[in-house]
């Protein structure tokens, strides 16, 4: 599977539950009062604004569990940018279709190219580095997976997908525990040997505490530029070194120009502007 695709099988049960929430228990009563049922249709998703595409299966999925009749030609592959005006996607078939799922396929298709321009945004911001931009589990439950795959659109990393695919190690964990060296320790022995450990700190003396039990990646959280450089200095490529906390398209170029490897930003997941795209007749 490519970085920039998803298998219909992982789409359609989003889409559906979202088409069903939207056309509860008797469908869509306007278009069926107000379109005759032979009519046909041609129409085009419009972007309104400057941004990247991301979600274009999402509608085209929208569209066919609908009325199959529908067909959907995209013009542009998810990651393209965007200008307004551009057209997307043309859509053409029988128009009850296409105003039924109308509204579910923008949804998605302006969410989620919202999660890829902000991601985009920030990818850009700091190309001149070897540093990449990270999503987190902040994430709206249930369409984790697509937001997920809409950072990766916006040529951004994926942090871990859920609580069992790596440890890590944040600062409640380390208070309840009892410091940072007994939890890593506790983490270490109980740690399969495919299991990655992060550990989150927040002081220099914290990473000092850190490191000699080896942790896999460091989450340096709301450390300054300076304190950052510093950090990466004493890690020396033993970790991967993650930064957080205050990241957007402005503060980032000074963050991984400390030499960080990942820069992490839960907003871009849990408050990206929605993009504005259009279904014009």
């Amino acid at each position: 599977m490519s970085l920039l695709s998803l298998p219909d099988i992982m789409i359609e049960p989003a889409v559906r539950a979202a088409l069903l929430e939207d056309m509860g228990r008797a469908g869509d009563i306007t278009s069926d009062a107000v379109i005759p049922p032979e009519t046909q249709a041609r129409v085009a998703l419009v972007a309104r604004e400057r941004g990247v595409v991301a979600g274009l299966d999402f509608a085209r999925v929208a569209f066919a569990l609908v009325d199959p009749a529908i067909r959907f030609a995209p013009r542009l592959d998810d990651g393209a940018r965007l200008q307004p005006g551009d057209i997307i996607a043309d859509i053409e078939g029988p128009a009850r279709g296409i105003l039924t799922a109308e509204r579910v396929a923008l949804n998605f298709l302006g969410h989620l190219s919202g999660i890829t321009s902000a991601t985009r945004g920030i990818a850009d911001a700091i190309a001149h580095t070897k540093a990449k931009v990270s999503c987190t589990r902040k994430t709206t439950p249930g369409l984790r997976f697509a937001e997920k795959y809409a950072v990766r659109a916006g040529g951004g990393a994926n942090h871990r997908f859920g609580l069992d695919d790596a440890i890590l190690i944040k600062d409640n964990h380390i208070a309840i525990a009892g410091g940072v060296g007994v939890a890593m320790a506790r983490a270490r022995a109980a740690a399969g040997h495919l299991v990655k450990i992060e550990i989150e700190v927040d002081t220099l003396d914290q990473l000092d505490e850190a490191l000699p039990h080896g942790p896999d990646a460091i989450l340096l959280d709301n450390m300054k530029p300076d304190t950052l450089r510093e950090a990466v200095r004493r890690i020396d490529g033993r970790a991967i070194a993650e930064a957080s906390g205050r990241i957007n398209a402005e503060t980032a170029p000074a963050i991984a120009e400390s030499g960080v490897d990942l820069l992490s930003a839960g907003w871009l997941t849990h408050s990206a502007k929605v993009l504005d795209i259009g279904l014009d007749f």
